[in-house]
């Protein structure tokens, strides 16, 4: 169906026309309807930093995978670097580090440390030098502290297996946690093995063992070991002193977590579910080696012990005083 001539020629006019867009006045809009004022340019956004004129900082800071002219890692030559310039950026002159700048960070209780400084230099000219007994064991032996994370268990459960694996190397303990029945136990098993890679990685434990020493007939022979006898009273042949065992072992309580039980007739019960951690210091065999040869010069040392004292016999007479 086609429209009739006075409809068609009344189309062809509203199409020649310009488009025509309605324009709400200022009466017709809602009066609760507060305009909104036009937000203002941030300084951090792109159209903001477009309209500021590049400007160089007289304290501008060097750029990213650039070297200051101060570092220490500077052509071994002494040649100046070529500093880079860009066509709109004039070329600047080398930038230093200013130590006051970055004292905030390197040193942010200069007082404390000039007392710490002088503190130890007291002591060092009090020693004259000399190292004390605590001081030759830190620089001579090894040790690693390592603490677990939270177990979902108890005190009373971690308790007897941290017992368990105290005194005894480490491959031990692995061992024991391995063929242990309790729930906990390969908890602690891998806790034993992530603490015993921390030693040998980051303390350099268990690293110097003994080399195989060949006879004069030419056929390898394994050192002798040595006979001790542990803090427990357990006689042990140590063949490797950089061996690794387990020295102290305990637990720690955590927080408690929550868990509903639902009770009859909708009740709600709130239980707390105790977590615990256990923490393990491991030393080498040397450590073990000294301690048994302490206990042993001083047991040598002792005096022997005698029934009645020694003393000559005084104010004694010969008849009764009753």
């Amino acid at each position: 169906m086609s429209l009739s001539l006075p409809s068609q020629r009344l189309l062809r006019k509203s199409l020649k026309s310009p488009t025509l867009t309605y324009t709400p006045l200022p009466h017709s809009r809602h009066f609760w309807r507060k305009s909104k004022p036009v937000p203002a340019l941030d300084p951090l956004s792109t159209d903001f930093l477009k309209k500021k004129p590049n400007t160089p900082s007289p304290n501008a800071l060097p750029k990213a995978g650039d070297l200051a002219d101060s570092s220490i890692f500077e052509s071994p030559d002494g040649t100046p670097r070529p500093q880079p310039t860009t066509p709109n950026q004039p070329s600047q002159g080398p930038h230093r580090r200013d130590p006051s700048s970055m004292a905030a960070a390197l040193d942010p209780q200069p007082l404390t440390r000039a007392r710490w400084e002088r503190k130890m230099l007291i002591r060092s000219i009090r020693q004259r030098g000399r190292l004390s007994k605590t001081d030759k064991i830190l620089r001579t032996e090894r040790s690693s502290l390592s603490k677990s994370h939270m177990f979902k268990t108890s005190v009373k459960k971690l308790g007897p297996l941290a017992r368990q694996i105290a005194g005894k190397p480490i491959e031990d303990a692995i061992v024991q946690m391995r063929f242990s029945r309790k729930k906990v136990a390969q908890e602690v098993r891998r806790h034993l093995e992530a603490a015993r890679n921390e030693a040998v990685v980051v303390r350099g434990m268990g690293l110097g063992g003994q080399e195989e020493k060949e006879g004069e007939d030419g056929e390898s022979g394994e050192a002798p070991g040595v006979l001790i006898e542990d803090k427990k009273g357990k006689k042990r042949l140590v063949k490797d002193k950089s061996a690794i065992y387990v020295d102290q072992a305990w637990v720690g309580r955590g927080k408690y977590g929550e868990a509903p039980s639902y009770r009859a007739r909708g009740r709600l019960n709130i239980l707390k579910l105790p977590f615990t951690s256990i923490s393990v210091i491991l030393k080498e065999e040397a450590t073990r080696v000294r301690l048994f040869a302490e206990r042993e010069q001083k047991r040598a040392n002792k005096k022997p012990w005698i029934p009645l004292p020694n003393r000559p016999v005084t104010a004694q007479r010969q008849y009764c005083l009753w």
